[in-house]
């Protein structure tokens, strides 16, 4: 549209284009004003949505001033219907994932109108609304109330980061969700060019992203990070990001829906996610056969109804090993019905290429035979 208005096809007269209130614009101008007049609804669109976050900011923080202390013990033990309603709104991850899913909204929409005939795929978006609920279940729900107090719920906690919210992003194609939103000179600038940094390649190279996942696991636990983070708010955000980021890293190549600066076959992708497995399985016995605490937190909480801080850590160790492994198995029999519908997509396109060719050989054949009757109809006449 650019070069059509623009370019060489341009009108040699439109210096005598008549510039005034009542006038006709150029081809130039027209295409000028109407990227204009996008660009301003665009703009409008984005402070309305902002307008929007901003407002249920200020809710959040309104609500949440009367959540409790961090690493206070609540006075009552954990209960199924506490744990799955009793939500608090802290403003920090709930903003994050309100302005998430506004965003994601936004941005299927715009593409969608850009392009009808191939709108997002609405598994991605329940992925992504999966994914995220699994996040605020993990930070905002009654587990969050306990994870300070009880490592058993802790490690519930963690296992909704790292084994439920991180691959349902990852399955839901967020880069190419972006890659889609952006325009073509957004892409070449900037999208593109980190996709293709040496630090991006680097991060996803699926040997260090398997590495950094099964590392920030073994450091967290077995490191003072993470006795300080039960001390520390503002730690124990920063702790859990660590887990979902090197989680997100680790499903990456995993799921393999976005595109990336390395692909792995489905085989591989198999084997890649089931070796995480013995690493998770190994962290997990170690917890279970300790015959003291780990961590000092837990020891120090004297509330009557806490279960000994080891028993606590055992069950904690059990949630790892049995859960974990789990949601692993889980993954990799994905893997695998991904793996037998990607075949059985590649033999339909073989057959209907096959079909294709022996049409043609056909048509072929016909065409040769009508040509040979008719040079032996004269010759014979």
């Amino acid at each position: 549209m650019w070069q059509a208005a623009d370019g060489p096809n341009r009108p040699n007269d439109t210096r005598h284009a008549r510039v005034s209130c009542g006038a006709s614009f150029v081809p130039g101008q027209r295409a000028t004003m109407r990227a204009m007049a996008r660009h301003v609804r665009i703009a409008h669109a984005g402070v309305r949505l902002s307008a929007r976050i901003a407002a249920a900011a200020l809710w959040l923080v309104a609500i949440a001033a009367p959540a409790a202390a961090h690493g206070t013990a609540p006075d009552v033990p954990p209960s199924i219907g506490g744990l799955l309603l009793g939500w608090t709104f802290a403003p920090v991850p709930t903003l994050t994932i309100v302005a998430s899913l506004a965003w994601w909204r936004w941005a299927v929409g715009r593409v969608n109108a850009a392009h009808p005939d191939n709108p997002v795929p609405r598994g991605r978006s329940v992925a992504f609304a999966g994914g995220m609920l699994a996040i605020a279940f993990a930070l905002l729900s009654g587990i969050e109330r306990y994870d300070t107090t009880l490592f058993s719920i802790h490690m519930v906690q963690h296992l909704l980061l790292t084994l439920v919210a991180a691959p349902l992003i990852a399955l839901s194609a967020p880069i190419t969700l972006l890659l889609r939103l952006a325009s073509p000179g957004t892409r070449r600038r900037v999208v593109l060019p980190v996709l293709h940094s040496r630090a991006v390649r680097f991060l996803a190279f699926p040997v260090v992203a398997w590495l950094a996942f099964a590392g920030v696991m073994w450091v967290s636990h077995f490191s003072a990070l993470f006795d300080a983070a039960l001390e520390d708010p503002l730690l124990h955000d920063l702790e859990h990001g660590l887990f979902l980021g090197s989680a997100l890293l680790f499903w990456w190549p995993a799921v393999g829906a976005d595109p990336g600066p390395w692909r792995l076959s489905h085989p591989v992708r198999a084997l890649y996610t089931f070796l995480q497995m013995p690493q998770n399985t190994f962290l997990a016995v170690i917890l279970l056969n300790a015959s003291t605490p780990f961590y000092p937190h837990y020891v120090s909480l004297d509330v009557a109804w806490l279960p000994t801080a080891l028993d606590d850590q055992r069950l904690a160790a059990g949630i790892m090993w049995l859960g974990g492994d789990a949601l692993f198995i889980a993954a990799v029999g994905a893997i695998m019905w991904g793996w037998m519908r990607s075949e059985e997509a590649d033999q339909a396109r073989s057959d209907r290429r096959a079909d294709a060719e022996l049409a043609a050989i056909r048509e072929h054949e016909a065409a040769l035979s009508d040509r040979r009757a008719k040079e032996r109809g004269p010759a014979e006449g």
